[in-house]
C-alpha cells in the first residue's frame, strides 16, 4: 500500500512538472512573438522641418511627423479602421525669477479613414473643421495626416524684446478593432508612438 502512494505521488509530480513545463514553453513562444512583433511592427517616429514664423496677423509653426506608419497599421486602415494622430502645441513665455507663464495650448487631431465602399480616404483635421479631405492616393492622405501647418496666437499676444518657448509632440491615439478585425490584428499596441517633445526658443 506505501509503494503504491509512493508511485501515485510520484505520477501526480510528473504530471504537474509537465503541465509546468508547457506554461513555460507557451510564456516564451509568447514573448519571443512580442519581441519579434517589435521588431517587425514598431517605429521611431519623430519631428522634422520644423519651422517657425510670423504673418501680419499671427505665429505660425509648421512641421512634419515622420515614421508615424506601419504596415499592420496601413492594413488596418484599408480594412476600413479609422485611425488619428494628436499634435500637441505649447507655447510658455520665459520668465527668469518666476515660472515660466503658459500663453497658449493647443491639441490638433488628424484622423484618416478609408471608405471600403467608394475606395476614397477621407482625412478631417481639427484645425480646419470645415474642410474635410478626400482622396484615392494614400501617399496624399498620409502627407496630410503628418503635416501640420498652424497659426498659435495672433502676434498682439506677444511683446517684443519678451523670449517665448514653444513646445511640440506627436502621438497615436489608441485605435479600437471591430471584434471582426480582432483575430487579425491583435497586437495593435506595439503600432504605438509618441515623438520626444521639441522645444524651440526664440525672441519676438
Amino acid at each position: 500500500m506505501l509503494l503504491f502512494l509512493k508511485i501515485r505521488q510520484k505520477f501526480f509530480m510528473i504530471h504537474i512538472c509537465h503541465r509546468f513545463y508547457k506554461t513555460d514553453v507557451l510564456i516564451f513562444i509568447f514573448l519571443l512573438l512580442s519581441l519579434l512583433s517589435k521588431v517587425c511592427f514598431s517605429s521611431e517616429a519623430f519631428l522634422k522641418d520644423i519651422v517657425v514664423t510670423t504673418s501680419k496677423k499671427d505665429l505660425l509653426v509648421y512641421f512634419t511627423a515622420q515614421g508615424c506608419f506601419t504596415k499592420e497599421m496601413e492594413k488596418a486602415i484599408l480594412n476600413g479602421v479609422p485611425v488619428t494622430f494628436t499634435y500637441r502645441i505649447l507655447l510658455d513665455k520665459k520668465r527668469s525669477f518666476w515660472p515660466d507663464k503658459g500663453i497658449r495650448s493647443l491639441k490638433l487631431l488628424h484622423t484618416i479613414k478609408y471608405d471600403q465602399l467608394k475606395g476614397v480616404f477621407i482625412v478631417n483635421r481639427s484645425e480646419f473643421p470645415e474642410q474635410i479631405a478626400t482622396s484615392k492616393d494614400f501617399i496624399w492622405a498620409k502627407k496630410l495626416m503628418t503635416t501640420v501647418e498652424v497659426a498659435v496666437v495672433p502676434i498682439s499676444a506677444l511683446k517684443k524684446g519678451d523670449k517665448y518657448e514653444l513646445s511640440l509632440k506627436a502621438e497615436l491615439n489608441k485605435v479600437k478593432l471591430p471584434l471582426y478585425l480582432h483575430y487579425i490584428f491583435f497586437f495593435t499596441s506595439l503600432w504605438d508612438f509618441e515623438t520626444d517633445w521639441y522645444y524651440i526658443n526664440f525672441v519676438y
